[in-house]
């Protein structure tokens, strides 16, 4: 204000912004351009909770953000709070425009997949578009243009999703999705004009994508949207991306306003035949029970029974409804569409209720019968009422567990930091790529969260070593009959300090090259805690069943990283040989009589209501399992070595979240893994300085050793152990760091008594002492940067010709004045 003379002095420039004079709004638009905000919404669970803004000014007093980054921040319209923070130097202004504006933050860090998706009302309008119906308005007509159309859609003569004729300029491929592949007439070269059999809707919806993208000529719900934002991420540039994301946005926005989509009472449509398929299987049931009456078959009997017969009942009514319900009933265009809800929740208002649990978790085997539009009954509306109860008790223990899971990961992989470019290992692991469906060779199913975004490790059908795998080359290497390749990954990097860049691979949120100092730990951790409240806390007991009452969920993933031994755990083989069983009254015993002749090995106590996975008299290999149920990472190590552990460990998590279809990249369940499996334990000492029994890094283990050997004394041995990761984090080198997680006066004395100091080279010890983190902008690397001129920058700026040496006298001259005129200053303005 005062720079522009608005006001005399400081004092009455604050006296006008006080009084809010119409003035200071002008003044304040000019100050806040080109000065991007931080936008943060608790509980930030992923880096994409924090991300930096461009402000705008609005009239009324609540802030306003784009709804596509509403996914990122997991943020509804319905009063949430944000907190706002303002970069003040030029530094923290630089970072938040290049690392954390929100058009260049659209990749999650989990998976790599788009996290700014359109979804509901967009979805809804690019649907109500892309839709195709027969028997509108102007069906069969022929149009010169798309303008032409839009002049007759104008003038409603023409539906938006009746099936035309129009010609399009400018189209290079035309996509028709699951229909028949489209055939270009004859002597048509991309970019000219072609008559297509398509919707003015569609006309309009390839409009919001970028120039030379193909016309997609498909009715695109939220799967079919999904795969082309994926498939501009992979192709495009970010520019284009958000400004396609913003079109497809406004297009949605708007056609679903004016697509009506609407609903009513009228809308929720019974099955007809809902009350004839209950009462056959009322006779069914009846039939059960009169059986259990007269002896001859026991309640868990019954009680499984009925839960099938109750099952099948309702996945047929819930069929009837399906096929009952017209295409143009608005439930089922929001649910086709996947805007929202699923066929589960309208089976529950249209339908059926179905089977509940009661209080203690099991399965009550009659079902509710009646449908929330027909209203329940008081029994009914009793028993359902356990399930919801239960339901808001879960959800608030999952929260408060997932977090504390979410603590314990960052500490363990807290200073797993990007620390080299290449450790130049040539170790690596083996991954399918490739899975053989009906005797043909078609990409793995799980190849996005595996093979993808890794370094290549040795030369494959004509790829070179080295290469970041994505899924076009994935596709071609298929396509030569490649199953399995051999890429780098953490759990093999030689790194003594943190991961390199070229075992860690490509960096899911920005898809180049992992940069050095890129703290990878804290994003595997945040990746795999962020979805922890998604995943069910309940074991679902099917009425205590044996060998299904296995634990799963976020527990699961609990034992799994704790490294804990499995509730109900099946014994493994430990050496190849034959079975032999002895069954007892309470118990069987499993005899493995070794191929090789050894002593047999008993596994005993093993209960009767276990399922067994070998007979007597079979042979098995070793690490093969004996019963059904979980493995025992501990004995695994023990026996098959720790890649058979890594590999166990990997799938085990991977299958809790994919069962809730979460996508996580494998890459950060192995940094954990990689964490777990750090240390050795020492069985004999060598010529080096371990005491046996002591647990130390594996990284100074094999240090220490290739020492030894070099100056030919006798190497230490050592076997691997798995740490749980809570375990893990207490161990680690820096006191500071163990001190801060939990047990601080354990760790405090300890460290005391053994006059531990700390290098300070994870980030807590750093951000605990108030120093920069060693990570991102931080590592000494970018830290120590020094600003010079390059020589050539020198020679142009001080070329003072004539002189030899510079000669800063004042020389001959007789110190009167030179006029200005007489000196040829060249063009050096």
């Amino acid at each position: 204000l005062v720079d522009l003379n608005h006001a005399q002095n400081i004092k009455s420039a604050k006296r006008m912004v006080e009084r809010q004079r119409p003035v200071v709004w002008d003044v304040l638009e000019e100050v806040i351009t080109e000065h991007p905000v931080l936008l943060n919404r608790a509980p930030t669970l992923h880096r994409l909770g924090i991300q930096a803004f461009e402000p705008q000014l609005v009239e009324g007093k609540a802030i306003q953000i784009h709804p596509l980054v509403c996914t990122a921040f997991n943020a509804d319209f319905d009063g949430d709070q944000m907190a706002v923070h303002v970069p003040l130097s030029a530094e923290a202004q630089a970072e938040a425009r290049i690392l954390m504006l929100s058009s260049n933050n659209i990749l999650k860090p989990a998976d790599g997949k788009p996290v700014t998706m359109p979804t509901q009302d967009m979805i809804i309008g690019l649907y109500h578009l892309t839709h195709q119906r027969t028997g509108m308005k102007g069906e069969g007509r022929v149009f010169s243009s798309d303008a032409e159309a839009m002049m007759a859609f104008d003038a409603g003569e023409l539906h938006l999703q009746t099936p035309v004729k129009i010609r399009l300029g400018d189209v290079t491929a035309v996509d028709n999705g699951p229909g028949e592949e489209w055939t270009a007439p004859e002597g048509w070269q991309p970019n000219q004009p072609v008559l297509l059999e398509t919707t003015l809707g569609r006309v309009l919806f390839n409009e919001t994508l970028p120039v030379g993208y193909r016309y997609v000529n498909y009715e695109v719900r939220k799967g079919q949207l999904s795969a082309i934002v994926n498939d501009l991420a992979e192709r495009y540039p970010k520019v284009a991306l958000a400004a396609t994301l913003d079109a497809l946005k406004e297009a949605g926005f708007h056609w679903a306003t004016w697509s009506g989509v609407t609903i009513g009472m009228e809308d929720v449509i019974s099955p007809p035949r809902k009350w004839q398929i209950l009462e056959r299987y009322e006779k069914e049931a009846d039939r059960i029970d009169k059986q259990y009456q007269r002896g001859l078959m026991t309640s868990e009997e019954r009680r499984g029974e009925l839960i099938e017969l109750w099952s099948k009942a309702t996945a047929e009514v819930a069929k009837e409804l399906e096929t009952s319900l017209p295409q143009e009933n608005p439930l089922w265009r929001m649910i086709h569409s996947g805007a929202r809800g699923n066929l589960l929740q309208l089976r529950q208002i249209a339908a059926i209720r179905g089977l509940v649990a009661n209080p203690k978790g099991e399965i009550i085997p009659r079902p509710i019968k009646s449908s929330y539009r027909e209203g329940l009954s008081v029994l009914e509306y009793f028993i359902s009422t356990h399930g919801a109860r239960k339901g808001l008790a879960d959800t608030a223990l999952r929260t408060a567990d997932s977090g504390y899971l979410t603590r314990r990961l960052v500490d363990v992989s807290q200073d797993v930091i990007i620390r080299e470019d290449d450790c130049g290992t040539d170790r690596a692991i083996p991954m399918a790529i490739g899975a053989h469906i009906d005797s043909e060779l078609v990409v793995h199913e799980h190849a996005e969260t595996g093979g993808h975004a890794r370094t290549l490790a040795e030369e494959v059908a004509g790829v070179p070593r080295g290469t970041d795998l994505n899924s076009i080359i994935v596709d071609k290497m298929v396509k030569a009959g490649v199953e399995t390749v051999r890429v780098r990954s953490v759990l093999t990097c030689e790194s003594k300090l943190g991961v390199c860049a070229a075992c860690y691979g490509r960096s899911l949120p920005t898809g180049k090259l992992v940069d050095v100092g890129e703290a990878v730990g804290i994003i595997a951790a945040q990746s795999i805690g962020e979805p922890g409240t998604q995943l069910t806390m309940r074991t679902f007991h099917t009425g205590g069943v044996a060998g299904e009452d296995i634990t799963q969920g976020l527990p699961r993933v609990q034992e799994i990283f704790e490294a804990r031994v499995p509730k109900g755990k099946a014994p493994i083989a430990d050496t190849a040989g034959r079975i032999r069983i002895e069954a007892g009254d309470r118990s069987k015993k499993i005899i493995i009589v070794p191929d090789d002749g050894s002593e047999e090995i008993v596994h005993d106590k093993i209960s009767n209501r276990v399922r067994l996975r070998v007979h007597d008299g079979d042979h098995v290999e070793v690490g093969e399992k004996l019963t059904e149920g979980t493995i025992d990472p501990h004995e695994l190590l023990r026996v098959l070595g720790p890649r058979a552990v890594q590999v166990h460990l990997t799938n085990e998590v991977q299958e809790v979240y994919r069962s809730q279809g979460v996508m996580i990249h494998d890459k950060h369940i192995e940094i954990i893994i990689r964490q777990m499996l750090k240390r050795v334990t020492i069985i004999e000492s060598g010529a080096t300085e371990f005491l046996p029994g002591l647990l130390v890094d594996r990284a100074q283990f094999e240090a220490e050793n290739r020492r030894i050997v070099a100056e030919g004394g006798e190497p230490a041995a050592g076997r691997p152990v798995l740490m749980g990761i809570t375990k893990a984090s207490l161990a680690t080198e820096s006191w500071l760091s163990a001190a801060s997680f939990q047990e601080t006066t354990r760790v405090l004395t300890d460290a005391a008594i053994n006059a531990r100091s700390d290098s300070l080279i994870g980030l807590k010890e750093n951000v605990i002492i108030g120093k920069l983190i060693p990570a991102g902008t931080g590592i000494s690397k970018y830290r120590n940067v020094r600003v010079e001129p390059t020589e050539e920058a020198k020679a142009k700026v001080y070329s003072m010709t004539a002189y030899g040496e510079t000669d800063y006298g004042f020389g001959p001259a007789s110190g009167v004045a030179v006029p200005l005129d007489d000196f040829d200053f060249g063009s050096y303005r």
